[in-house]
C-alpha cells in the first residue's frame, strides 16, 4: 500500500495549488482526480472555457464597430461557433496540460479515479476499469469543489434545459437563451450568445442581478446590458420550465403576483452551485457535514477529525477559484507548523463581462447595516483620456472609506480592465491604506488605473481633479 504525507481529493485551483505548497514543503504528496483532465470545474467547465468564449465573442463584437477607429472590414463578419467552441477547447487542454506539467515537476503522484474514505487515514480510488486501490494518509485535504444547483421542478435534459457545462459547448446560436438567475455565471453566458446573435432574457428572483455585490454596480451593469440588448425580469419566481420539442417555455410569477411565460429555444439554470461530496463516504472517517452537504470546518480548515482538512467550494464562504487557491495554500502552511491567515474580507469579485466588474471588501448596504459612519467618492470612466481614447466609457470606480479614519473599507468598479485594476484595491486595503495614501500615488497617464486616484480624491475632502 501506498503511504503519503498529504493527499488531496480533487484537482481543482484549491486541491492542485495545495499539492504544490505541501511539495514545496517537503511532503510527499499525491492528488485524486475522478476525470482524465486536471484543474476542476474551474480549468474544464468554469473559469477558463467561460473567458475563452468571452474573449472571443468580445472580438466579435469589436469588429462590428471599428469602422469609428478608421478600419473598414470588407465582407461580412460571420461567427464560425464550432471554431471558436475548439479554440475553447484548445485552450482548456493547454492549460491543463499545465497542470500537470506542474504536478510532475513538483515530484506529485497523480491518481485517476473516484477518491473515498475507507476510514480516516485511508482512502480507496474506485478506478475506471474497476479496481480499487487503497492508499495510506497521515493528512488529506477534501477540495471535491461544486456541481451546478437546479431548481426542483426543473428537468434538466442537458440539451434545451442546460446547465454552464452545457452552455459552453453548444452547437449553435441560441435564438432566445432564456437564462433563469442573474448571478455571474449567467450574466456572463448571456453576453457572450447575445454577442453572437442570440435574444437573451434573464429571470432573477432578487431585485437586482449580481445581488451580492454593491447595488450601483447591478444598477451601472444592467444599464449597460439592456443598451446591448439584453433583457431583464428581475424580482420574477420561476414556476415552471417545459420543453416540447425544440422549444422551451419557463414561466414567472411576476411582482404583481402575475404568470408570465417566455418562449425560447434554450433555458439555462444558473442558480448558483452546491458543495460536492457525492461518494467522498465522509461518514467513513467521521467527518461532519451540513444538510447542504458543505463540510463543517473551523478557522484552520480543519474537519471535526484532526487530520482532515477542507477547503474551497466544499466548505464555507464565497465559491471562487482564488479564494480555494489561498486557502489550500493555506492548510499546506499550517501542516508544516507555519502560521498563516486569509483575510476573507480581501478576496476580490469578479464579473467578467465587458465592462469587466470588480470589487472588494464592505459594500455601501454593509456599511448602512452596521452603522458604519462612512465616506464615499466615485469617478466616471467617461472623464478618462484613455476611456475616451479606447471606446470604453462606461463605468466607474467608487471607494468607501471610514468617516473617521479614512481607512479604505471597500472598493467597488465597473469598467474596462477593472479585474485588474481591482488588485491595486486589494493591495491599498491589505496594508490599511486611507483613501488619501492612494490619491497621493503616481498613476501613469493616460491610464484605466487613474480612475483609482480620482475616486480617491474623490472620498477625500470630494477633490477629484478631471470631473
Amino acid at each position: 500500500m501506498s503511504s503519503f504525507d498529504v493527499v488531496i481529493i480533487g484537482s481543482g485551483p484549491g486541491g492542485y495549488v495545495s499539492a504544490i505548497r505541501c511539495a514545496q514543503l517537503g511532503f510527499k504528496t499525491a492528488i485524486i482526480e475522478k476525470y482524465s483532465t486536471l484543474g476542476g470545474t474551474c480549468l474544464n467547465v468554469g473559469c477558463i472555457p467561460s473567458k475563452a468564449l468571452l474573449a472571443s465573442s468580445h472580438h466579435y463584437e469589436e469588429l462590428q464597430h471599428f469602422e469609428e477607429h478608421g478600419i473598414e472590414v470588407s465582407g461580412k463578419v460571420k461567427v464560425n461557433l464550432e471554431k471558436m467552441i475548439a479554440r475553447k477547447q484548445a485552450v482548456v487542454d493547454q492549460t491543463s496540460g499545465g497542470v500537470k506539467f506542474l504536478m510532475d515537476k513538483n515530484k506529485i503522484t497523480v491518481f485517476e479515479g473516484v477518491g473515498s474514505f475507507k476510514d480516516a487515514t485511508h482512502i480507496n480510488i474506485a478506478k475506471a476499469d474497476g479496481k480499487t486501490e487503497t492508499i495510506e494518509a497521515k493528512y488529506t485535504i477534501i477540495a471535491t469543489g461544486s456541481k451546478p444547483s437546479n431548481l426542483p421542478f426543473i428537468k434538466l435534459d442537458k440539451e434545451r434545459t442546460i446547465t454552464s457545462t452545457e452552455a459552453l459547448k453548444l452547437k449553435e446560436v441560441p435564438k432566445h437563451l432564456i437564462i433563469i438567475g442573474g448571478g455571474v455565471i449567467g450574466i456572463e453566458l448571456g453576453q457572450v450568445y447575445l454577442r453572437l446573435g442570440a435574444e437573451v432574457s434573464v429571470v432573477e428572483f432578487m431585485d437586482r442581478i449580481i445581488p451580492g455585490m454593491d447595488s450601483s454596480l447591478s444598477k451601472e451593469l444592467t444599464k449597460v446590458l439592456k443598451k446591448q440588448g439584453m433583457k431583464f425580469y428581475v424580482s420574477h419566481k420561476v414556476q415552471a420550465v417545459e420543453r416540447k420539442g425544440k422549444a422551451v417555455t419557463v414561466k414567472a410569477e411576476t411582482p404583481k403576483g402575475e404568470t408570465i411565460s417566455l418562449e425560447g429555444d434554450y433555458a439555462l439554470v444558473a442558480v448558483g452551485r452546491r458543495p460536492y461530496t457525492d461518494g467522498l463516504n465522509a461518514d467513513k472517517a467521521g467527518v461532519k457535514l451540513t444538510e447542504r452537504g458543505m463540510v463543517e470546518v473551523n478557522d484552520h480548515l480543519q474537519t471535526n477529525v484532526p487530520n482532515i482538512y477542507a477547503i474551497g467550494d466544499v466548505v464555507r464562504g464565497a465559491m471562487l477559484a482564488h479564494k480555494a487557491e489561498e486557502e489550500g495554500t493555506m492548510v499546506a502552511e499550517i501542516l508544516a507548523g507555519q502560521k498563516p491567515h486569509i483575510d476573507y474580507n480581501l478576496i476580490p469579485g469578479v464579473v467578467y463581462t465587458w465592462p469587466e466588474v470588480a470589487a472588494v471588501g464592505q459594500t455601501e448596504e454593509q456599511l448602512i447595516a452596521a452603522g458604519v459612519a462612512y465616506k464615499s467618492g466615485s469617478f466616471p470612466f467617461k472623464a478618462l483620456g484613455r476611456a475616451r481614447a479606447s471606446s470604453d466609457t462606461d463605468g466607474f470606480v467608487k471607494i468607501l472609506a471610514d468617516a473617521k479614519t479614512d481607512e479604505v473599507l471597500g472598493v467597488h468598479m465597473i469598467g474596462a480592465r477593472t479585474a485588474d485594476l481591482i488588485a491595486e484595491a486589494v493591495t491599498a486595503m491589505e496594508y490599511k491604506a486611507s483613501a488619501e495614501d492612494i490619491s497621493r500615488m503616481s498613476h501613469a497617464h493616460p491610464t484605466f488605473a487613474e480612475a483609482v486616484k480620482e475616486a480617491a480624491l474623490a472620498a477625500t475632502d470630494n477633490r477629484a481633479l478631471h470631473v
